[in-house]
């Protein structure tokens, strides 16, 4: 017996009947031949890690454009926390881990420099629209690996589409990341906030307070408990008073923080760079050699819009400034 069929013999004995067993895949597009260590969603997981878009996420904008500071989440930093809390959620719900944290790494993968700023700025830019998790698909289906894609299984490619919006993800450990990613931006979000200067504890209404708690970390824990207890029979849901205060919480952010003309300030000057660069990188001959290559199979709108959203926030600015800011005459 090898290692990974002793871990599969371990998932049907242990986990819940309602959880996505690794030797039950979907399976991927092309077909490969096992590795003997590992399952195929942990060979998912590591793939993902080990990606070139997700080693990028460190230096793309969470909420607060390129702060000043150390202790700020990034695209990343934002990524592992929904890793930890989703993971949390699918071991006390006997689920599978291994997949739970796989769609966890990979569901942002797509994101744009700038965050949210630069998503809108594509999406009215593309004539076929832009959606961050439409975008992490299309990376691990195609972009990585010089266009060969990371070739994932189809239920982690499924999750990470389905984190966000639209129809929910076909297992549960796919809608256990969608819950956990808004557990993880709120609550960070409302810590960055306070780090600068936007929020302050005692701006969160009591009403909220007194269900959720006071600190980041009592909310986390009251809004974990709430799925843990509140799931069953193939149902991933909190206490409707949690998640109704929960709600609450979320609008509170919208109103003071994502849409605060002081935090969000910065956010005005992002249209025009990447507008900038779109029209530069629209044609064919402005690309680099490996998106050329996808403008011909797609087309060089399509190019210009991957390429854009690869970059971190510090090439797009450095791109922006190579092609359209005047350099100095050295003799």
């Amino acid at each position: 017996m090898t290692v990974k069929e002793r871990i599969q013999n371990t998932e049907k004995k242990f986990l819940s009947p309602y959880a996505s067993l690794s030797e039950n895949t979907l399976g991927r597009d092309y077909p490969e031949d096992e590795c003997e260590l590992r399952t195929p969603y942990q060979r998912d997981r590591d793939r993902i890690i080990h990606c070139k878009s997700f080693r990028r996420l460190k230096h793309k904008t969470q909420v607060f454009l390129s702060p000043e500071g150390d202790h700020y989440r990034t695209r990343l930093t934002h990524t592992l926390e929904v890793a930890q809390i989703a993971r949390t959620i699918a071991r006390s719900l006997l689920l599978n881990e291994d997949l739970t944290e796989a769609i966890s790494l990979g569901h942002d993968l797509g994101h744009t420099p700038f965050g949210h700023a630069g998503e809108r700025v594509l999406n009215d830019l593309y004539p076929g629209g832009f959606r961050h998790y439409e975008q992490s698909v299309r990376i691990v289906e195609k972009l990585e690996k010089n266009g060969k894609g990371l070739n994932l299984t189809k239920e982690v490619r499924d999750g990470i589409l389905c984190h966000t919006k639209g129809r929910e993800a076909i297992t549960l450990e796919g809608r256990i990341v969608r819950l956990a990613d808004r557990i993880a931006y709120i609550n960070h979000d409302i810590d960055d906030a306070q780090r600068a200067g936007v929020l302050s504890e005692s701006d969160i209404p009591e009403e909220i307070i007194s269900v959720l708690g006071k600190r980041r970390s009592e909310r986390i824990d009251t809004l974990v408990h709430s799925v843990v207890e509140n799931s069953s029979g193939g149902t991933i849901k909190m206490d409707k008073n949690i998640k109704f205060a929960f709600d609450k919480l979320q609008d509170f952010m919208y109103e003071f923080v994502y849409l605060n003309p002081c935090a969000k300030s910065e956010e005005k000057k992002v249209p025009n760079l990447i507008g900038a660069l779109y029209a530069y990188l629209s044609k064919p001959d402005n690309l680099p050699e490996d998106m050329r290559i996808i403008a011909e199979q797609d087309g060089v709108n399509r190019a210009a819009c991957d390429y854009i959203a690869g970059m971190t926030d510090h090439f797009a600015i450095q791109l922006f400034q190579n092609i359209y800011v005047p350099k100095s005459w050295n003799f």
